[in-house]
């Protein structure tokens, strides 16, 4: 299941106690104290891991806490600290403010590890308080509390290509011949109700990220649909691809539907538009489908060599267009395949 937002209370590890000891000895009348220190506290670690792309692990989890550390014992024993956790999330993962939505780090970098929450320090233990003049000090001083903090965690994908489409364009059908994987397709809208990533994987080993964005509507800017609710993972993808149906099937005007997916992009941010992008007109062996799109190029303004027919059911018209894609999308550089 795909999850990209959370809210999870994260809780570093209490640090353990000191603790009051003496030294006793036969024949040593004056032993001294030997409490030892406590533990610190385990902390809190995030760390991007480029082979996750949702924020699953924290769907059942409200509450993340590292481990606490152990007390001090007599003799000079120092208590054990409390490990370390560090959790693995997707790249792209931003961790928010829970009050002010502020966003605190963004883990977009590859093996990109911050701190979250600090652990305790340990306490002392009453042989840090011994002195030439106070040789038999009798305290000690409990651990810290290790840090409580509530964050707000939202994935938005990093991926060097994301495909956009109506409802019903062909967009998984596409993904599964372009990335060899399996994914829902259905002769019904919205059949993708969450994105799907792959990659596509070329003679010489290369490879390119490809997200299947969910059908976008009219009014998805205004969370119409599925909205916002993946508008949000548009905004890191190096290349765009416009998936337009061309077929007469829908009932739709190809030219519009090119139109309305530039419109939500820019109202939702006009920067979007700014992105390299390819036209594909889909669906391109049924009836009358040549001579719609021959129509969308007619009113098409846009450079003629990024404007593709194929059908990505039978496979006609991918390899050119395939070619094109993988050239502009290492144009723009990794991200972090």
């Amino acid at each position: 299941m795909f999850l990209d937002s959370s809210v999870v209370t994260f809780k570093a590890g209490k640090g353990g106690n000191g603790v009051i000891a003496w030294r006793r000895e036969k024949y040593i009348p004056k032993g001294g104290p030997t409490g030892g220190n406590g533990g610190h506290g385990g902390s809190i670690y995030l760390q991007a891991d480029t082979s996750l792309f949702s924020l699953e692990v924290f769907r059942n989890r409200r509450l993340i806490h590292a481990a606490s550390g152990g007390d001090g014992g007599s003799n000079l024993k120092q208590g054990k600290s409390g490990q370390d956790l560090v959790i693995s999330v997707p790249c792209g993962t931003l961790v928010k403010d829970l009050v002010t939505k502020e966003v605190l780090f963004d883990l977009s970098d590859v093996n990109q590890k911050i701190l979250l929450c600090k652990g305790g320090k340990g306490g002392k233990g009453n042989h840090c308080f011994k002195s030439p003049t106070h040789q038999a000090p009798n305290i000690c001083t409990p651990g810290q509390e290790g840090e409580t903090m509530d964050f707000e965690l939202e994935l938005k994908l990093i991926a060097d290509v994301g495909l956009l489409g109506m409802p019903n364009a062909g967009k998984s059908t596409l993904l599964s011949d372009l990335a060899n994987v399996r994914v829902k397709i259905g002769a019904y809208p919205f059949t993708t109700l969450s994105p799907n990533l792959s990659f596509i994987q070329f003679d010489d080993f290369s490879r390119i990220l490809i997200a299947d964005v969910p059908g976008i509507i009219s009014g998805a800017h205004e969370d119409k649909g599925l909205g916002l609710s993946f508008l949000k993972h548009i905004e890191r993808t190096n290349v765009l691809v416009y998936l337009i149906d061309v077929s007469p099937t829908e009932g739709r005007d190809p030219f519009e539907d090119y139109q309305i997916l530039r419109n939500e992009l820019k109202e939702y941010r006009d920067d979007l538009l700014e992105k390299p992008s390819i036209v594909v007109l889909n669906k391109i062996d049924e009836e009358t489908a040549p001579e719609r799109a021959k129509a969308f190029r007619l009113a098409y303004m846009g450079d003629p060599s990024l404007l593709f027919e194929i059908s990505a059911l039978s496979g006609e018209g991918l390899d050119p267009f395939i070619s094109t894609l993988r050239q502009l999308a290492q144009a723009q550089g990794k991200r972090f395949v």
